[in-house]
């Protein structure tokens, strides 16, 4: 199963994508202001182009595993793309992802692809 994975942010928003196996993740992109309306649509044509069949959101959980104005905010950038796509969306904990990247938005994106991924193959 093909997923792709969006590190939202308000300025940029990281994109990754698996193979279509479901096993491996790369970085893919850096959209920049995905809440206006041109950067949404240019990441509703990348998820297009891409045809995953499932999406993956990071959720910013605070450090003890809560909901603060980050996840709030990535809530309802989710909701809005619910509205915008057929493909079934998921949000996955996302605390460390951005510290291993290191910055990088897209990278930040595939580690929380490739977490995700190892997290689904465990579950079973």
């Amino acid at each position: 199963m093909k997923v792709l994975a969006l590190d939202y942010g308000s300025a940029r928003t990281g994109v990754a994508v698996s193979d279509p196996t479901g096993t491996v993740a790369r970085p893919l992109a850096t959209i920049d202001r995905v809440g206006d309306p041109a950067g949404f649509r240019r990441l509703l044509a990348l998820i297009d182009a891409e045809a995953p069949e499932q999406i993956v959101v990071g959720l910013p959980l605070t450090l003890r595993g809560e909901h603060g104005a980050q996840a709030q905010e990535t809530d309802l950038f989710v909701d809005a793309l619910r509205e915008a796509t057929d493909v079934p969306i998921e949000s996955y904990d996302e605390r460390f992802t951005s510290t291993l990247a290191d910055g990088d938005d897209a990278r930040a994106a595939a580690h929380l692809l490739s977490s995700y991924l190892e997290w689904r193959t465990a579950r079973g």
